[in-house]
């Protein structure tokens, strides 16, 4: 066989194991691309989004759109061929595997906990919402999560209110952890709570929950990193009582980042008038009951998500607007919002045409 036939032969047989290798051996990554966009302002699968009963609400037309991000479930084994032709490519990305699912997450894990942050941000959503018009919504601290074996389990539940700690009354979430905190592990630390099923009985009955218990529980060490501390194995969140219904009806979405735009579809419900003036704005972040927006995930996808169904505008977090300016799409405008105030004003210049106006996103 002449030399230069064998060589190339050499090659091609090379370039086949080479290929072979790269379709067969796995690499420790995951791929994110744009997932669906909803308008917060109209239907999903034939019935309204935001669904306001118990006040009077507007019509509005428009768009408000939530994003999403779709990712490769915690089993799927990416190959080297996968991973290349991902970072190639321009409408997905490649992340370690880690990224999206951390300490060998399973499938099921994550889809409870996106469900659990989801679920929350539609609750923070509406309290935001409603602060930032003026509407009083009642709130307490209850016990959000129990850890097993802790030394709560069985003495504290999800759902319970807790009123006091060591006699100091409880205004907010932190201030659980404050007050176990001053204790020895192994001292005793007194809740003063208001049971689950009595506080639920309450709210059904429209009255006031009185029925208190004092519940003692012998505080333990902390074995997570950093100084020892004393814990029971709880943590605590915010539970609140709205003066009208307002359910979100989207399924099969996960975790806290569609929180911003909730609140904005909410409020834009109860007031008169369009807030996007007719125009096509989408956006994302997660927000909290004052109203600040906060970071997410994917933000590049999200963004091309929004691009390709027709968005003018991006609301974009602060904390996210450089690495969502680096790769903007032709013809989008990534607005920089901060607290839910920004994104009205963001809005009020949108609608009335002062665009030179907005705060937008700039990289680094």
């Amino acid at each position: 066989m002449p030399r230069r036939t064998a060589t190339m032969l050499a090659s091609t047989l090379m370039l086949i194991a080479l290929l072979c290798a790269g379709v067969f051996i796995p690499v420790p990554y995951s791929e994110m691309s744009p997932g669906p966009t909803v308008n917060t302002l109209g239907d999903h699968d034939g019935e309204p989004v935001l669904q306001i009963s118990g006040h009077k609400t507007y019509e509005a037309s428009g768009h408000l759109n939530m994003t999403t991000v779709r990712v490769t479930s915690a089993e799927y084994k990416m190959n080297l061929v996968e991973a290349v032709y991902g970072w190639l490519a321009h409408d997905n990305s490649v992340v370690p595997h880690e990224t999206l699912y951390p300490d060998g997450k399973t499938e099921e894990e994550a889809t409870q906990e996106n469900a659990e942050e989801f679920s929350h941000s539609q609750e923070t959503a509406k309290v935001a919402a409603l602060k930032a018009l003026d509407i009083p919504v009642k709130s307490w601290v209850v016990v959000s999560t129990v850890v097993k074996d802790s030394p709560a389990q069985g003495r504290l539940h999800a759902g319970d209110v807790i009123k006091a700690v060591d006699g100091t009354t409880v205004k907010k979430p932190a201030d659980v952890a404050e007050l176990v905190t001053k204790h020895e592990p192994g001292e005793d630390t007194v809740f003063t709570i208001v049971p689950a099923k009595e506080q639920a009985a309450a709210e059904k009955e429209g009255r006031t929950a009185t029925k208190t218990q004092q519940v003692t529980i012998t505080t333990e060490a902390s074995e997570d990193a950093g100084e020892k501390r004393a814990i029971v194995g709880i943590s605590a969140g915010t539970d609140h009582t709205f003066p009208f219904e307002i359910d979100i009806k989207l399924a099969d979405v996960g975790g806290p980042s569609a929180g911003l735009m909730f609140a904005l579809g909410i409020y834009d419900k109860l007031t008169p008038g369009d807030l996007t003036g007719g125009k096509f704005v989408a956006g994302t972040g997660t927000i909290d009951d004052n109203g600040k927006v906060g970071p997410i995930g994917g933000i590049g996808m999200k963004t091309i998500g929004a691009h390709d169904k027709g968005a003018q505008y991006f609301l974009t977090p602060a904390d996210n607007c450089a690495a969502a300016a680096e790769d903007t799409p032709d013809g989008l405008t990534l607005v920089k919002v901060d607290t839910i105030d920004d994104a009205l004003g963001a809005l009020k210049d949108i609608r009335s045409g002062k665009t030179a106006d907005l705060p937008k996103c700039t990289e680094g």
